[in-house]
Order: structure tokens, then sequence, then C-alpha cells
């Protein structure tokens, strides 16, 4: 039973974990961004039929890859927690959460732009090569700019993911919304706080699902 007067007065209880969610998401975003960007231009760019061909490079990363893609989140969390410690010095919180986040997020919004970028009309890509651009004009002036309303949608996507991860990073102690609702939904049966941090969790990923797809929407060019 919802029990509103109470939900009142845990509001900065609340507030704190969406703030450590948001914390969560936006470290491990920065960093799946930074990395995942040009590894999923690598794999795209090193395949068979492309300018810098190369089976050696796309196999070590694609394995790389889909080795960490094939980790339960659960799994890759816990397997993680030296180098969390290592890192950050702590395996508790929301920056300490942040460490297995990134490492999930990397290799899926890898595949994101990888799959984004083979979209695009490989004549394109051909008559850029035969007027004699270089492959770093090609990946700048052609692939990303053809493929950055799907890639676009990519990140929506990866945020997406984000918030379920972190929701799962807040059962073992890395905070959140996560954290809470096991604290209080679950453990202490607090109806209250657990269908307040479903109602927030839905309305969050409507409003990022919304956003993403608007900004797709105004830079798409066909």
């Amino acid at each position: 039973m919802f029990d509103f007067p109470y939900f009142i007065s845990m509001l900065p209880d609340i507030w704190k974990a969406f703030t450590e969610t948001l914390i969560m998401i936006g470290i491990s975003l920065s960093i799946s961004l930074i990395i995942g960007l040009p590894l999923g231009v690598l794999l795209f760019v090193t395949d068979k039929g492309l300018f810098w061909e190369n089976r050696f490079v796309k196999s070590i990363f694609g394995f790389a890859v889909n080795i960490i893609r094939s980790i339960p989140f659960i799994i890759l969390l816990v397997a993680l927690f030296p180098l969390t410690k290592l890192l950050v010095g702590s395996t508790i919180g929301p920056v300490a959460a942040s460490v297995s986040l990134s490492v999930a997020a990397i290799p899926y919004f890898a595949r994101l732009v990888e799959s984004s970028l083979r979209d695009i009309d490989k004549g394109v890509i051909e008559a850029t090569i035969a007027v004699g651009a270089t492959p770093w004009m090609i990946i700048t002036d052609v692939l990303i700019p053809e493929a950055k309303s799907t890639i676009i949608r990519g990140i929506t996507l990866t945020v997406i993911s984000l918030v379920a991860y972190s929701a799962m990073a807040g059962t073992i102690g890395g905070g959140g919304i996560g954290d809470l609702a096991i604290r209080f939904g679950y453990y202490r049966y607090d109806d209250t706080i657990m269908i307040s941090t479903v109602v927030i969790l839905i309305i969050f990923v409507q409003l990022i699902q919304l956003i993403g797809e608007q900004i797709a929407k105004s830079i798409d060019k066909r």
C-alpha cells in the first residue's frame, strides 16, 4: 500500500539514491563513449573487404568483446572487485560500481557502433576511396557523419542498459536506486519505496528514450 506522507518524508533519501544512479551512469557512459566508439570503428574498418582489413586485429578485439558480453553482469561485477579496489580504493559506492558498469558498457556500445557503420552504403565508402581520401578522412568525414543518427540511438540503448545495470550494482554496495529498493522495498517490505523506485525508473527510461529518439531524428539526413 502506498503511503504518500511517508513518501514525502523519504524524498531526501530517494533523491540521494537517484543522484548516485546518475553518477554511475554519467561516469560509465563517458568511458564507454571514449573507448567504445573508436573500438566499434576499429571492428568495422578491419573487417574483410574494408580499407584497413586485418584479420588478426579483428579476431583479437572481436573475441575480447564477445567474452565480456557473454558474462552476466552480476558475475562480472563481482569478478572485477579486485580491479575496482585497485583503481578507486574501494568496492562500495557509485564510483566503484562505475568500473564494472564501464567494462560492461564498452563492448556493448562498440558492437552497436559497428552495426551502425554496417548500414552505410558500401558504394559511398568505395567512392570516397576512389577520390583518394585517407583512412582518417573516410572515418571522420564519411563513416561517422553517415551513421551519426544510428549511433545516437545506440547511445540511447546504452544509457537504458546502464540504468538496469546500475540498479543491479546497487544490490551489492553500488548505491543508487537499486540499493534503496533492496534495503527498504525488499528487506523491510516497504511497498511505498518499492513502488516509488519502479515508477522513477520507468519515467527515467521513457525520458531517455524520448530524448534520444528526438535527437536521432533531428540529425537524420535520410
